[in-house]
Formats: structure tokens, C-alpha cells, sequence
């Protein structure tokens, strides 16, 4: 196949899954699985591609892949698949939990609009016009609003309205922000993609390229979460059914950081902007801190993993800042990693919640010995994204904190390293106490009906567990490769 034709295929393969889903409820978690399955086929074939004979350029400038989007690329497809597999028995799970009225699920309402979702992430690594990649991170705001509401609650209702408001705001100010760089570009005589960024950098404003990376900064921050543009976050992923949480915290948040990684090597080209890693390690040491502070007074177990996922936006920031001089491959494997691994935890919290009928840590005891697959699972992707060995993140958060420190960065490292810890020991607690805790201490014991774990949702977390647990002591070559090739795209020009 003609590599050229695979940024297309990739986005009409989920919208073909969205139409079908629209045709026959019944069919549609069974088109949408293929769909997905479908795509990533085709976004590893990209990434290896990518890997092999480097970047594809398609469709005349409207697409373009390179090293680090088909790094992003892998988990968004990964995901994707396996959120539409795990969908399909949690959702029927989730109505016996409710007692609702609904007789089924209402699966021509949710897959078509999680085919779209799918759609408008994958495009963002995918096309090459920096206003075009705006709009994609717009639009998943759209369509993910509908699936965090999807199960028509005050709450739900609510969570989605916040979430809507504080990343409109932001898109509107990192709006502002890509036409700043849209008009520093063609002063250049350059194109508004990321190479034509980079070669115009050197001759931009130094002050219009500070102002449009803080709206940036700004902007695309309050969608990935970063302190104080946070708020939503939590009440979003609490909220919403573990299908959604697993795309939104796992990949959709990590779009609008991706925009933030991508825009380091055009700042650090620019000869007026001095030191340009300070902007990234303040935010993120900001966000990793107030994070890991949260996490230690946390009640829900949805939310504890909202959080978490902050820290992680924080981490990668800062790991940005700290590495992107020295070669540090450590935040393009984070930004890898946290895809699966989020996906997985939110997996395991959505069984734990259909077995207990609630999502507060103080009502949940003793989950290993109600259900021993849905606890250890909880358990296994508490230490994973805590950064604990084996596990893939564990190589990411150790390549980040060895090349701080050796590079003499001891300060922001030194910072780092005890937000971790922090965070690190509040989720470790916080699992054990869900997992091991004696539900006889429990003043009132909370009750739900027995409801049978789908085995859908179980095939999906037995998948999400192997690149989680596989990729903390081993890579293939290619893959290898690929990361190394990406990371050498965050580096300072020279």
C-alpha cells in the first residue's frame, strides 16, 4: 500500500465505524470494535513506516506523519480499540448497576460519537496545518462533552458543562496564539506547519514568539489539565462512564501537551528567547506539585486517577525542560506510556464501581476478595502509574530523574523527585486500602447487586495490561528506534 494513502484511511476508518454504528444499534459496538481494530492496524503500519523510511507526507501539505506524532499515534489508536471493546459489556453492567429504567444500553447515542472522538484526536497528529490541528482539539472537546453526559445525570450534566466552559476558554486563547504564529510564519516565507515553524524561528519577533507560546501555554494548558487550569478535570473523569475516562485521560488530554512539546525546539531556536526550559519545568513543577498534594486527600477512586493524570501532564512539562538539551528520552516514552497505562487504571476503577455501586475509596473495602480479577487489575495499575517496576513508566520516570541529575539540574530534579515520591506513596496507600482494606470496618457497609463482570471488559484490561507490562523491560527495535528518533525532535537545534 502507498504509505501516502494512510493518514486518510486512518481518519475515514472511524468515521465509516461512526455511519455504520448510526445503522443498527445492535451492530453498533460490534463495527465500532472492528473500526477500531481496523485502525490500529493501520496507525502501526504508519508508525513503522515512519520508523523504516521516515516521515510521510501526503495529499499535497494536508497530512503529514513524523517520529513523534506516530509516537502519540500508537497509544490513541491502542486505546481507541481497546475503550470500544471494554464499552460493550460495561455499559449494559452500568445500567444493572443503576436500576434503570432503560432496558439497554443506548449504544446507537454512544458509539458513533466515541468514532467521532477517536476521529478528531487521531487527527491531530495527523495533519501538518497548525490551525487544522486547533480545530481537531477543539472538536474533541464537542464530542467527548456528549460522552461525559452520556448517562443523563444532574452531575454528569454538570461536569460536562464545566469541562465545555474552561476548555472553550482555553481554545479561544490558544486561538489567538496559532495566529500569532501563523502570521510570524509567512513574515518568513514559511508554511504554517512544524517544520515551517522551526525554520522560521530563528527569524520571528522574539516577543511575538514568547506571546503566542504563553497563550499557548495558557490556552492549550487548560485542556491538558495543567494547575490552576485544572478543575475540570476531576469532576469530568469522575463523572463520566470508565470507557470515556480511559480515551480522555489516557490520550485526549495528552493532544493539547503534544502542541506544547512540539512549539519547545521553535523557542529554543529563537536567539532573543533565553532559556525557554524554565517556562516548561515552573508549570510543570507547579502541576506535579499540586497534584501529588491533591492525591493525598482524594475520596473518590475515579478522581484519585483524574489526579494522577495531572501529575503526568505536569511530569512530561517539566522532564521537557529538564531533557531536551541532553538528549533525555524519557518525556517523549512518558508521553508513550501514559496512554496505556492510564487506560488500563480506568479499566480496573469501572469494575471496581459496577462490583461496589460506588466510586467513594471510603465505601470500598476488600475489592481483591469480591472480585479478585477487577482487584488485582486496580492494584497492578496503581503501582504502573505510580511509576513502580516493572512497568513501562517506571523506564520513563527513572530516564527523566537520572538525566536531571547528571546533567547537574538538581534544583527542579531534586523537586521532581519528591512530587513523586508524594504521589507515589498517596496512591500506593490509597490501593491498598481499596484492594486489602477489612470491610468490617466499615461503620456502614455499603451494599450494590451482584452483577457479573463482561467479559469484553475483561478481554479489553487482559489487553491494556500486555504494552503496560511487556514495555517496562522490553522494546522491540523498531520501537526502540522510534522513541529515539522522537526525542531527537524535542532537542535544541543546534
Amino acid at each position: 500500500m502507498n504509505a501516502d494513502w494512510l493518514p486518510v484511511l486512518i481518519l475515514l476508518v472511524p468515521l465509516s465505524g461512526a455511519l455504520l454504528a448510526l445503522l443498527n444499534r445492535r451492530a453498533a459496538p460490534y463495527f465500532s470494535v472492528l473500526a477500531a481494530f481496523i485502525t490500529l492496524l493501520l496507525g502501526i503500519s504508519a508508525a513503522w513506516h515512519v520508523e523504516a523510511q521516515g516521515p510521510i507526507h501526503a495529499n499535497d501539505g494536508l497530512f503529514a506523519l513524523d517520529a513523534l506524532g506516530a509516537l502519540y499515534l500508537l497509544p490513541v489508536c491502542f486505546v481507541y480499540f481497546t475503550s470500544s471493546l471494554y464499552a460493550i459489556g460495561y455499559l449494559w453492567a452500568r445500567k444493572q448497576e443503576q436500576a434503570s429504567d432503560e432496558a439497554e444500553p443506548r449504544y446507537r447515542q454512544y458509539f458513533p460519537l466515541m468514532n467521532v472522538f477517536a476521529l478528531v484526536i487521531l487527527a491531530v497528529p495527523l495533519v501538518a496545518n497548525l490551525a487544522l490541528m486547533w480545530i481537531a482539539i477543539e472538536l474533541t472537546t464537542v464530542f467527548s462533552a456528549f460522552l461525559v453526559a452520556y448517562e443523563d445525570r444532574a452531575e454528569a450534566l454538570e461536569a460536562a458543562w464545566k469541562y465545555v466552559a474552561l476548555t472553550s476558554m482555553g481554545a479561544m486563547i490558544a486561538l489567538l496564539g496559532v495566529l500569532m504564529l501563523y502570521y510570524g510564519t509567512h513574515a518568513a516565507g514559511q508554511a504554517p506547519t512544524w517544520n515551517g515553524l522551526l525554520r522560521a524561528a530563528p527569524h520571528m519577533s522574539a516577543p511575538l514568539l514568547l506571546l503566542a507560546f504563553v497563550l499557548w501555554l495558557i490556552g492549550f494548558g487548560a485542556k491538558t489539565g495543567l494547575v490552576p487550569m485544572h478543575t475540570w478535570l476531576p469532576d469530568a473523569h469522575s463523572q463520566a462512564p470508565a470507557s470515556v475516562c480511559a480515551v480522555l485521560s489516557g490520550v485526549e488530554t495528552s493532544a493539547a501537551l503534544y502542541m506544547l512539546l512540539r512549539i519547545y525546539p521553535a523557542l529554543a531556536a529563537n536567539p532573543g528567547i533565553h532559556d525557554p526550559a524554565a517556562w516548561y519545568m515552573t508549570a510543570g513543577l507547579i502541576t506535579v506539585g499540586s497534584a501529588a498534594f491533591m492525591l493525598l486527600q482524594v475520596h473518590d477512586f475515579k478522581r484519585m486517577f483524574a489526579y494522577s493524570t495531572i501529575e503526568h501532564m505536569g511530569i512530561i512539562l517539566t522532564a521537557c525542560g529538564i531533557g531536551a538539551a541532553v538528549h533525555e528520552q524519557g518525556t517523549v516514552y512518558q508521553l508513550f506510556a501514559h496512554g496505556f497505562t492510564k487506560s488500563f487504571c480506568f479499566f480496573a476503577a469501572g469494575l471496581a464501581g459496577i462490583i461496589f455501586g460506588t466510586q467513594e475509596i471510603a465505601k470500598v473495602r476488600g475489592l481483591i476478595s469480591r472480585s479478585p480479577a477487577a482487584g488485582w487489575a486496580l492494584v497492578l495499575g496503581t503501582l504502573a502509574i505510580a511509576g513502580a517496576p516493572p512497568f513501562a513508566l517506571f523506564l520513563s520516570e527513572f530516564e527523566i530523574l537520572y538525566t536531571g541529575y547528571s546533567s547537574g539540574q538538581y534544583l527542579p530534579t531534586g523537586l521532581l523527585t519528591a512530587f513523586i515520591v508524594i504521589a507515589f506513596i498517596a496512591l500506593a496507600y490509597q490501593a491498598t486500602r481499596i484492594a486489602f482494606g477489612a470491610p468490617d470496618n466499615i461503620p456502614e457497609q455499603h451494599t450494590a447487586p451482584t452483577i457479573k463482570i463482561p467479559r469484553s471488559s475483561l478481554a479489553a484490561m487482559a489487553i491494556a495490561f500486555i504494552p503496560m507490562f511487556v514495555f517496562g523491560f522490553y522494546l522491540p527495535a523498531p520501537l526502540l528506534h522510534l522513541v529515539h528518533e522522537a526525542a531527537l525532535m524535542l532537542e535544541v537545534p543546534a
